[in-house]
């Protein structure tokens, strides 16, 4: 998987305007999340809507809360293993919100924000699994200030506003999996 001016071959394109500079063009930081709209519902074209900054609130009673609102992710990751990319990982997305991780402020300067569709609770899907952890690879070797001890849920940045990717996700096998990959190229 080769990325070119910050797109990921292989992605289906499908920009937001929701994004800027990064103040300092750093990547250093991977950020897990999770999406459904409507919550626990799959599939749908809403979160492309959303990202894209076109959802009609009117189409779900949960919308409401969402009328106006600037956001975006790198990438989303669907249930069938289809990745999708908003915004050029050398941009800021608009994904973290009010973060932190360790003494540094404002994630969104300096990481990458990808979003699982699915819920807290609910298993995410060996496509998914699979997906993320070639998606991460790549992330990898594009971008070396990035490494496997820099890769958190969106709970951990903003464990005050935010459970996700949820208990439902398993740290175990997605990190299992990158570090046989670190191995196998240190071999």
């Amino acid at each position: 998987m080769r990325f070119e001016l910050g797109w990921c071959e292989g992605a289906r394109r499908c920009e937001s305007p929701h994004f800027n500079q990064r103040p300092l063009g750093e990547v250093s930081l991977l950020v897990i999340h999770n999406i459904s709209l409507p919550a626990g519902c799959f599939g749908l074209p809403y979160i492309d809507q959303l990202f894209q900054g076109c959802l009609d609130t009117n189409a779900d009673a949960s919308f409401a809360q969402l009328q106006g609102l600037e956001v975006s992710a790198h990438f989303l990751i669907r249930r069938n293993g289809e990745r999708v990319q908003y915004v050029s990982c050398n941009d800021r997305a608009w994904h973290a919100g009010l973060s932190r991780y360790g003494e540094r402020v404002n994630c969104n300067d300096f990481s990458i924000g990808i979003e699982l569709e699915g819920t807290d609770t609910e298993p995410y899907t060996p496509e998914q699994y699979q997906s993320l952890v070639a998606l991460t690879q790549a992330l990898l070797a594009e971008y070396p200030s990035l490494s496997t001890e820099r890769i958190v849920g969106h709970c951990d940045i903003a464990p005050m506003r935010k459970t996700d990717p949820g208990q439902s996700f398993d740290w175990e096998r997605y990190l299992g999996k990158l570090k046989e990959y670190t191995q196998a190229l240190r071999s």
